[in-house]
């Protein structure tokens, strides 16, 4: 769609490897199909008539004040949100402003059709994953939704061999899973071929 905006609920810039390769701006879209507990962007779901909208081109401009970092340290964009991967257009629009020097990182679910996957593959460097947990009780009892389409898009993954360019983040998710959880989910994954993960606790925050 030729005038497709999205709605941004922040950039974050001069990142330097903590979501892909280099020094990174980070650009968060609003909107997720996930209801998670432990949400850590909550702003990214509900009302986002506070949020401005950006067209490709405009955020290409805002965020090409740091191309010159970009280029030096091989980094680029990563976008998270929210889910990222609800835009397949928007972003593919975004790489024709930038071109192929920088690169461009997605922070996703994979809980998305899997023709927006087959639609992003192409144009993305690198995809940093948050399975969750492989389990569908565990998975949905945290999210709200079921993981066929993660389960899915991670078969589609592989079936185009681009693996080696996911980082999969598993975490433990304090009243959800455990070790034994997590040690399940990376063995099911591993047979799929990925070897790059991220494992990690989360910090709830007490209310």
């Amino acid at each position: 769609m030729k005038n497709e905006k999205a709605k941004i609920i922040g950039i974050s810039r001069h990142r330097l490897s903590t979501d892909g390769d280099g020094v990174t701006t980070l650009v968060a879209f609003h909107g997720c199909p996930l209801s998670c507990r432990y949400c850590l962007n909550p702003h990214s779901i509900g009302d986002g008539s506070r949020f401005r909208e950006y067209s490709p081109e405009e955020l290409y401009a805002e965020t090409r004040i740091d191309e010159l970092y970009f280029l030096a340290t091989n980094g680029g964009v990563t976008f998270g949100g929210g889910e990222p991967c609800l835009r397949p257009d928007f972003i593919g629009r975004f790489r024709e402003q930038c071109g192929c020097d920088w690169r461009i990182n997605l922070e996703t679910s994979l809980n998305v059709p899997s023709e927006n996957i087959k639609s992003l593959l192409p144009i993305v460097d690198t995809l940093i994953i948050d399975v969750k947990d492989i389990n569908p009780a565990v998975y949905c009892d945290y999210t709200g939704r079921d993981n066929v389409r993660v389960v899915d898009n991670l078969k589609l993954i592989a079936d185009q061999a681009r693996q080696m360019d996911c980082v999969v983040r598993l975490p433990l998710i304090p009243g959800y899973n455990n070790d034994a959880d997590r040690i399940s989910s990376r063995a099911v994954i591993e047979a799929l071929g990925f070897t790059r993960f991220d494992l990690f606790t989360y910090q709830i925050r007490k209310h």
